[in-house]
């Protein structure tokens, strides 16, 4: 593929994570107020109700994720892609027309089996980089996603002056435009000498976590990557209730503070990585990050005043010059047949962290503001996500410094010679 061609690719996936990240971030801001008139209880209860929810969408998609992630290196990216949209706009159509909590489990459940398009297209752009762009271009992911979440949030808030049901109709109707735009428009990134049968034993998630262990040098990077998106889930899944709560925040509000949060994190993943990742490398892009997400962690922890979240978002957003160093650092260990079955495995991970981080993080967001509560700490869930990031630098400095360490011996042998 020629260079102008893996621009124009990079563009395409660009535009079509970007709308699928606008359907995703429409609906964050309603889901509080959704799940609290449909159960008839206040949203610091209904929190738990919300990790329910994300957690049956992640355990769908942690079993699905390698069976999708194998079926592109078989199949090609744009089919699985193309397939996953559409199951989006089916989960979005379910969860408008929900008459009971119980729909919303439906939609959920239909989201997370077909829900690849970041697996898909993280593949494809493995598939069109080269070891030097690797980094750059997953950064496009985050810039995708941050602008998605400049959008998405921003409209859904103001959607819902129209009724609360309202941005779950325009997240539908723009995945189906997505996947519309990339039925004509998006070309396949695997040749056909670089595809390889589907085998059942390395599409299972099991398998797959499999993968991640017994690849070299590879373990210990997933553990690092596990932990960050675990800590991450602090903010993705308890963010709406947990400002609403405390600063008696309103959808809009909610909105706006989220489309903040895609404003920094494009300009992060889009704009800044590409210039500190060449200086820094990735190593040291990942340490600098992760001490990032850490500080805007805890100062979360403590705030007092609905401001101050906004002010601290810039040192959390800024943490994210660690994911697209350390998902490079993983992918250059593999061989271009595997980067779907390393993407699906990596997604499982990621899965694995919604099914586990939500009931962690909502649940003690929950206990804390009961009277069950030996003291009232609503940001207490925040500390939490703060060690685990600790954690991920220290399995993140045990690997690398492991392999420098190896190189270095292998360098002195053969100056010996």
């Amino acid at each position: 593929m020629s260079t102008s061609s893996r621009q124009a690719a990079i563009r395409f996936i660009f535009i079509t994570l970007l709308i699928d990240v606008m359907g995703w971030g429409l609906i964050i801001p309603v889901m509080p107020d959704l799940i609290s008139s449909l159960k008839g209880i206040p949203v610091n209860e209904a929190s738990s109700y919300g990790a329910l929810l994300l957690t049956a969408y992640a355990v769908t998609q942690f079993l699905f994720a390698p069976v999708i992630g194998n079926l592109s290196d078989k199949y090609g990216r744009r089919p699985v892609l193309l397939s996953s949209l559409l199951g989006f706009g089916i989960d979005y159509l379910f969860l408008a027309l929900a008459p009971t909590y119980g729909w919303l489990f439906v939609g959920r459940i239909i989201a997370g089996i077909t829900g690849a398009s970041f697996t898909t297209g993280a593949a494809y752009i493995a598939d069109i980089s080269t070891p030097d762009t690797r980094a750059k271009n997953f950064g496009v992911i985050g810039a995708a996603f941050g602008l998605g979440f400049i959008i998405g949030p921003l409209l859904g808030g103001l959607l819902a002056e129209l009724g609360v049901r309202a941005p779950f109709y325009a997240a539908a109707i723009l995945c189906l435009l997505n996947w519309l735009y990339g039925y004509f428009i998006l070309p396949e990134s695997l040749s056909k000498a670089n595809r390889r049968p589907f085998e059942w034993k390395r599409a299972n998630p099991f398998g797959s976590l499999k993968f991640l262990r017994t690849t070299k040098g590879i373990g210990g990077l997933a553990i690092s990557y596990f932990l960050i998106y675990l800590a991450a889930q602090a903010v993705q899944g308890n963010w709406s209730f947990f400002t609403i709560y405390q600063f008696h925040w309103s959808e809009r509000m909610v909105g706006i503070s989220l489309g903040v949060v895609g404003v920094l994190v494009g300009l992060v993943q889009g704009g800044l990585t590409r210039v500190v990742n060449p200086r820094l490398g990735n190593e040291k892009s990942i340490y600098a990050g992760l001490l990032l997400y850490v500080t805007g962690l805890v100062l979360f922890a403590f705030a007092t005043k609905g401001w101050m979240m906004f002010a601290f978002l810039v040192p959390y957003c800024l943490g994210g010059i660690a994911g697209p160093a350390l998902q490079a650092t993983i992918a250059k260990h593999v061989a271009p047949n595997q980067q779907g079955e390393l993407q699906g495995a990596l997604t499982s991970l990621m899965s694995l962290t919604t099914i586990i981080g939500p009931a962690m993080m909502n649940n003690l967001f929950t206990y804390f503001t009961s009277a069950k509560a030996p003291f009232i700490f609503p940001g207490i869930f925040f500390l939490l996500a703060a060690f685990f990031m600790l954690l991920s630098i220290f399995f993140a400095y045990s690997v690398m410094r492991k392999e420098r360490n190896a190189a270095g011996t292998v360098a002195n042998k053969t100056g010996d010679h």
